[in-house]
């Protein structure tokens, strides 16, 4: 058998111990660095996104009051017993995606109402379903 002798394993001993010195004592961000370069989507973009996202939600939530704001909106709420305290106070609990959709829905129903395509009892009914949509919704 071959006998090593301890001064040549000296050497090998003491990297060990070295690199973790050197690898904790060095500062984060040069090793971080490398992966933050590696990200496809930049934190600016996800910024945006999240801003983007925010501002058509914002946008939606006020759609939807708006619509369901009006006094003859209001009066067909009622009409239905419906609460419009409760329909308001839901409406910001609802999905994006369902809040996009009655958002359109409830800016279609107006543009058909202004334009006389849609008679004052079909708006009341588009409205009553909005709210019955609303607080069924919030509720699940």
């Amino acid at each position: 058998m071959k006998r090593v002798s301890v001064l040549s394993m000296l050497p090998s001993r003491g990297v060990v111990p070295v690199t973790l010195i050197l690898l904790l004592a060095s500062p984060p961000n040069l090793i971080s660095q490398p992966m933050a370069e590696d990200h496809i989507v930049s934190s600016q973009a996800m910024q945006q996104q999240v801003e983007t996202k925010s501002a058509t939600r914002q946008k939606d939530i006020a759609t939807v009051t708006d619509f369901l704001a009006s006094p003859q909106a209001e009066r067909a709420m009622r009409d239905a017993h419906i609460n419009p305290a409760q329909v308001r106070t839901a409406i910001p609990t609802l999905s994006d995606q369902e809040l996009a959709n009655l958002s359109a829905r409830a800016t279609d129903a107006q543009q058909k109402f202004s334009a006389g395509l849609l008679s004052s009892s079909m708006l009341v009914l588009i409205i009553v379903v909005v709210a019955v949509i609303i607080i069924v919704a919030a509720i699940h």
